[in-house]
């Protein structure tokens, strides 16, 4: 693994936490949004990550050889958030509300975002640490000559 593959690894996770990042503030941003463009209730939205997959014969021998080098990570999907509920609350007066006076809310929690954003935000400045150290000795190795 060169010193430039390092440098790609590191901004490839800085690059998938932002989009993280940018999601999980989609959501905190429609915590009350009870109709989207389509009249729908908003879903939380997640996203997915994937190890980044080459195709050079490099890779290829290393992999059938037992080496095991990182390619990075991409976001493969943002998905929506199905399997936990609306929440419900009971108020009639609500435009959105249904016959029985209950207004679905999205099913996003704040906690849980807030949360998330601080570990998005942990693991872009873990990328940003690695980055700069590869850097730095990219640097030191370019000084042995003088």
């Amino acid at each position: 693994m060169s010193i430039i593959d390092g440098m790609n690894v590191s901004a490839s996770g800085m690059t998938a936490q932002r989009l993280r990042m940018d999601i999980i503030s989609q959501n905190i941003a429609n915590v009350k949004t009870t109709r989207d463009e389509n009249g729908e209730v908003y879903r939380r939205k997640m996203v997915v990550f994937a190890e980044k997959g080459t195709d050079s014969f490099a890779d290829i021998l290393n992999s059938k050889t037992g080496v095991k080098v990182g390619n990075g990570v991409k976001v493969t999907q943002i998905v929506e958030d199905t399997k936990t509920p609306m929440e419900m609350v009971y108020d009639p007066s609500h435009p959105d509300a249904n016959e029985e006076g209950y207004v679905a809310y999205p099913n996003v929690n704040t906690v849980t975002e807030m949360t998330n954003l601080i570990d998005a935000s942990r693991s872009y400045e873990a990328n940003v640490t690695a980055f700069n150290a590869t850097k730095n000795m990219a640097l030191k190795g370019l000084e042995v000559g003088k």
